[in-house]
């Protein structure tokens, strides 16, 4: 490209200097040399101009066609220096000193700027050299006129120096430009690495998916750019049931089926939608739209992750729940709308599970509960909010009471009473359901040491709490250093709280039972393989939910209480029935052959001081609503 920049110029100057020699000859020499072989020269100095100034192509660039070029360029610059210095010295030949001493003035002068002009070409600039003076220094020994010879002599001294120096400030060049080469080829290394880099550090390196930092930043990057009527969705997508495949399998099937899974939910994800892994078995949703094309983009995901996947010579299967935020009803900031679309999968994955849930008002009023439980439990002495209130279970025959269930209470200075259920599940989220456990078990002993020795005492306990060795080992520590005798207590646990690590829970079962402690199954009928569970737990009593209380009315509903009465005496197991509201229901539960019973007809649950107070009065055997 430098060369051709001065090209142009070079014959530009062969045809200034030719017109001005030939004007000066005019008059002295003949028609041919004057003005036909000039205008020739000319013609083909300005053709060559006219070539050089074309636009460059793609392939003039490529290495071979500019060698090719080079060797063009090289070839008519030795071609028009001979034919420029051929027709001056044939001028030479008429006119005066003066015309002698202008055509001497014309070789020289030509030759060094043609070098000049040549300097990025330095073999076609010393061709030319040699070419020229050579030919003018022959020329004037041949004729022997001193001063042209001296001219010559001093010329080509000239020439040599000039040549040396271009030579020189060629090699500097070419190290420039190869170090410039250099430079823009590591520059352009430097670029791809860094954009290789910043893609790297944007996707997940298991499921070459875009991961939790591409993903926040595509979301702060839509609110920055978002226009106020702009909608687009939010969502959380989690996987159920993966952590048993990586304890059953390993983490190798566990990661090849979430590369699996990622590589279904890539190729699913449509144009206008993006998803994310954000770790472990989450995954992040981005969809350009309102709640219900996320809601259908979302359901499809879901139904492509649950599809069976092949890992080796196995198959297996995963569910999965989600949650769904929306800008901007649901919230403005990308915290907020991710924390809205977490609590919705949360919602989902406890409420819903294996479904789609929306974040809505009425989530919206949960969160803000939930906020107010937490942070008051957070901050709550528990021995002093937390107590038990206790009601009564009862011989269908005689009404006579054989035990009691502990029932937590929880009377907040801030809130007010608050319910069990509330309880236990801001206890989870804060941390402290150990505590609020050991708390109530503590309260019970206490309540055993006060009741009558006949009486047994209930306790119910959460599937946090049997799953979790170190509150096992202080229940078990806690009985063996108090007075209270175990076979009193009875444990009482849910089938749905045991679901998830059912080995886990049945060993802790086991531990309790061995104290000489009993275990009763509640809510019996609402689990997900209640029959099973009979079977497969260490069990001495179950408590009949309080659903099929209010079918003892009908003949369907007391032929299947009747039936599930007679299973559990097949499998020796003493049975409650609870919800008992009315008298037609005891009489009913009576005759389908159940002795024990528990519910508000007969008592309401109450406290200590009151339960003791109607135990003491001589034939209060019956509490009624």
């Amino acid at each position: 490209m430098r060369l051709r920049e001065h090209i142009p110029p070079l014959y530009g100057l062969l045809s200034i200097n030719a017109v001005v020699l030939a004007f000066t000859h005019r008059e002295i020499a003949p028609t041919l040399l004057v003005y036909t072989i000039p205008t020739i020269l000319i013609a083909a100095c300005l053709t060559r101009m006219v070539v050089w100034r074309q636009p460059v192509k793609a392939t003039d660039l490529e290495p071979e066609a500019a060698r090719v070029r080079l060797r063009r360029t090289h070839f008519f610059a030795v071609a028009f220096a001979m034919a420029f210095v051929a027709w001056a010295l044939a001028l030479d030949q008429y006119g005066g000193p003066y015309e002698h001493g202008h055509v001497a003035v014309f070789v020289s002068v030509t030759v060094l700027g043609c070098v000049f002009c040549l300097s990025f070409l330095p073999r076609a600039a010393i061709a030319v050299c040699v070419t020229v003076l050579g030919t003018f220094l022959a020329y004037s020994l041949v004729i022997g006129a001193e001063v042209l010879i001296a001219i010559a002599g001093n010329i080509a001294l000239v020439a040599i120096g000039i040549l040396k120096i271009l030579r020189d400030s060629y090699g500097s060049f070419v190290e420039l430009e190869t170090s410039q080469r250099d430079l823009h080829a590591e520059r352009r290394q430097a670029q791809v690495l860094g954009e290789e880099n910043a893609r790297l550090a944007q996707t997940d390196a298991l499921t070459g998916m875009p991961n939790r930092r591409y993903f926040f930043s595509t979301l702060e990057n839509l609110l920055d750019e978002s226009e106020p009527h702009e909608v687009f969705s939010v969502g959380l997508i989690d996987l159920d049931r993966f952590k048993p495949i990586n304890d059953t399998h390993g983490h190798a099937h566990g990661d090849r089926l979430l590369q699996i899974i990622g590589s279904r939910m890539t190729s699913g994800c449509p144009a206008d939608a993006i998803v994310a892994r954000l770790g472990g078995d989450e995954f992040g949703l981005i969809v350009m739209g309102g709640a219900r094309h996320a809601e259908r983009i979302a359901n499809e995901l879901c139904r492509a992750i649950r599809e069976p996947a092949r890992i080796g010579d196995i198959m297996v299967s995963v569910g999965c729940s989600a949650g769904l935020a929306v800008y901007p009803d649901t919230a403005t900031t990308a915290n907020l709308l991710f924390d809205r679309a977490d609590f919705a999968l949360y919602h989902a994955k406890n409420h819903k599970r294996g479904q789609c849930v929306l974040f809505s008002t009425e989530l919206e009023r949960l969160i803000r509960t939930e906020q107010a439980l937490d942070a008051a439990l957070q901050g709550a002495d528990l021995v002093k909010e937390l107590s038990l209130n206790f009601q009564p279970i009862v011989a269908t025959h005689d009404l006579e009471t054989i035990g009691v269930e502990c029932l937590a209470r929880w009377r907040s200075p801030r809130l007010g009473d608050i319910s069990p259920e509330l309880l236990i599940s801001s206890a989870e989220r804060v941390g402290r359901a150990r505590e609020v456990t050991l708390t109530l078990f503590d309260k019970a002993l206490h309540a055993v040491g006060k009741l009558p020795s006949t009486l047994r005492v209930s306790f119910n306990l959460s599937g946090n709490d049997i799953c979790n060795p170190d509150t096992i080992d202080a229940l078990l520590e806690r009985i063996a250093t108090s007075d209270c005798d175990p076979r009193r207590l009875l444990i009482e646990i849910t089938e749905s709280s045991l679901i998830s690590e059912f080995d886990t829970a049945s060993a802790a079962l086991e531990r309790l039972r061995e104290t000489g402690m009993r275990i009763a199954l509640d809510d019996f009928g609402t689990g997900y393989s209640s029959l099973s569970s009979l079977h497969q737990l260490p069990l001495d009593m179950v408590k009949i939910d309080r659903s099929f209380a209010a079918r003892l009315d009908e003949a369907a509903g007391r032929r299947l209480i009747t039936a599930i009465r007679h299973l559990a005496r097949s499998l020796s197991l003493e049975c409650v029935i609870e919800g008992i509201e009315t008298e037609n229901q005891l009489v009913s539960a009576r005759l389908a052959g159940f002795s024990l019973a528990q519910g508000y007809f007969i008592a309401r649950p109450m406290t200590l001081d009151k339960l003791l107070g109607q135990i003491a009065e001589p034939g209060a055997l019956r509490w009624s609503a």
